[in-house]
């Protein structure tokens, strides 16, 4: 299936490297023009951007836990490209705090932390281009969640609890921003294979993470991306609200 978006505008979070990376490359190579958000490896994001197809991207430095540069990264995507049809949030954190073995203030900090850039930065960002999408007749926007959100993440709670709360807010904007002809999607990867996640697919580990899936691999980001693009498309409408698993079989929820 080919999928065309010529014409379209994209802003991805965490386009740096990683799922963010390859959601920025599909888009490209499908006619979009892209806005790639990195947070301060703009190396990465320059390197990322050289290797789109086409031409009139541009990025975006913000961290998307701060509600101002959130909004100032909104109006810049705008008036530099006219328009916002697609957003993906994508950036995220994993802070390790298991209970037993951290004390207060590094819990709290990690949950403060953790929450600020994957739950109410994607809020914010939500918030500020569904408005554009609203007054220009619609758009589409698809948030990056995790299988932790429904299996428990005993050493990274505030992650497991930052997702389960994107795909609930995800699903209460598909019914306020239906009316408005703005669609909303969450993907929810298991275990990816990124160059954050190589060392411990490298290690002793790696086999056992893998057997998690009956398939015998982890994804690849080129996995999360494909489906990001299918959601993102036209025709997908009466999917809005959806929470589609993509993790090859390893967590099964009913």
């Amino acid at each position: 299936m080919k999928l065309d978006f010529t014409g379209k505008v994209v802003l991805v979070t965490g386009a740096s490297r990683g799922i963010g990376r390859e959601i920025a490359l599909q888009f490209a190579g499908s006619g979009a023009r892209v806005a790639i958000n990195y947070r301060g490896n703009r190396q990465a994001a320059e390197q990322t951007r050289a290797d789109l197809a086409g031409d009139g991207h541009m990025l975006l430095q913000s961290d998307v836990s701060d509600p101002a540069a959130v909004e100032s990264m909104t109006q810049a995507a705008i008036r530099e490209m006219g328009q916002i049809d697609i957003l993906v949030n994508n950036a995220g954190i994993a802070i390790e705090h298991p209970i037993a073995d951290i004390g207060f203030e590094g819990w709290h900090e990690a949950w403060q932390a953790t929450l600020a850039t994957n739950l109410v930065g994607p809020a914010n960002l939500s918030y500020c281009v569904a408005r554009q999408m609203m007054e220009r007749g619609g758009g589409r926007i698809v948030n990056v969640s995790s299988r932790g959100a429904f299996r428990g993440e005993p050493d990274f709670p505030a992650y497991g609890a930052s997702k389960a709360g994107l795909n609930a807010m995800s699903q209460s904007l598909a019914k306020a921003l239906a009316p408005h002809n703005v669609f909303v999607f969450v993907v929810a990867p298991g275990f990816v294979e990124t160059d954050m996640t190589a060392e411990i697919l490298a290690g002793p580990m790696g086999d056992s993470v893998r057997n998690q899936s009956p398939l015998g691999r982890v994804a690849v980001p080129e996995d999360i991306a494909r489906t990001v693009l299918f959601l993102a498309s036209d025709g997908s409408e009466f999917l809005t609200g959806c929470i589609v698993d993509i993790n090859g079989a390893s967590y099964l929820r009913t």
